[in-house]
């Protein structure tokens, strides 16, 4: 049996204590609605988590039966957000409400191919909303740096704010190839 391999990585943890102040951000070209699934099937779910997360090695609900998957997807207080465009699946949010009166963003991103469409922003905003709408005190996100390095600073353009950073790792899964050095320099 091979070691496992590990990919190490800072996170950061990020707060908001108030509804965005940020202006509302203007409409993006062409036909787009904000979902959100009702006790989205697994398999869908997984479709989107795998898709958008994969270059960002998001791993954690890859581990899990989907009878896991389900049940905490499913959850009270969990809700499933999803971006389409022109019909189709082009992001999701999940945001989970918290016991505490804090709410969690626990994965935003946006499918390849709808990357660079100046679409991010305009989910995010909605997203922070959508949580706002329930009765909370601070709404969380964290991000790495495994992540898109455009993450951080729209979620501090959208007015959260770091209060804490973590060096922690990511292991991989059976299969999955290393990052390759960014080009450049």
């Amino acid at each position: 049996m091979s070691a496992a391999r590990r990919i190490p990585m800072t996170v950061t943890f990020l707060e908001m204590t108030a509804k965005p102040a940020a202006l509302p951000p203007p409409s993006p070209r062409g036909r787009h609605a904000i979902l959100r699934s009702e006790k989205p099937p697994p398999h869908f779910y997984r479709y989107l988590y795998d898709t958008i997360g994969d270059r960002y090695f998001w791993v954690d609900r890859r581990k899990l039966s989907l009878d896991k998957l389900a049940e905490i997807i499913h959850a009270p207080g969990n809700f499933l957000y999803v971006l389409y465009t022109d019909g189709n699946p082009a992001g999701m949010s999940e945001v989970e409400l918290r016991p505490d009166g804090t709410a969690n963003i626990a994965y935003f991103g946006l499918m390849p191919e709808a990357q660079g469409r100046h679409l991010s922003y305009f989910f995010l905003y909605h997203t922070c909303l959508n949580a706002w709408a329930h009765p909370i005190s601070r709404l969380l996100v964290n991000t790495c740096t495994l992540d898109s390095p455009r993450a951080l600073p729209l979620y501090q353009r959208m007015g959260f704010t770091p209060y804490s950073r973590e060096e922690r790792f990511v292991e991989l899964l059976e299969g999955q190839s290393e990052p390759r050095p960014a080009a450049g320099g």
